[in-house]
């Protein structure tokens, strides 16, 4: 289960293989993950009861830090805080 406070953060750092660092906000982290999933040939069988690739990426977000797109071949992401808290 994922720590309630990460839904409270707006930025994602993601990683992909052979590219630098990049900070999303979180819309855009969804966007990464579903066109990330979308071009997959199948899902991940833990994803493929739900409907589309945006759901499945609200479902990474909300679990996971990482999905691998083929053997020994990952992307990931963190959330980050930008901004302390007031």
């Amino acid at each position: 289960m994922s720590d309630p406070l990460l839904r409270e953060l707006d930025h994602y750092v993601v990683l992909e293989p052979g590219k630098g660092d990049i900070i999303l906000s979180a819309a855009e982290t969804l966007d990464w993950l579903a066109g990330h999933l979308a071009a997959l040939a199948e899902p991940p069988a833990d994803l493929a009861d739900l409907a589309d690739p945006e759901a499945r990426a609200g479902r990474l977000l909300d679990t996971a830090c990482e999905l691998e797109l083929a053997p020994g071949r990952a992307i990931q992401w963190f959330a980050v805080r930008l901004e302390p808290p007031t």
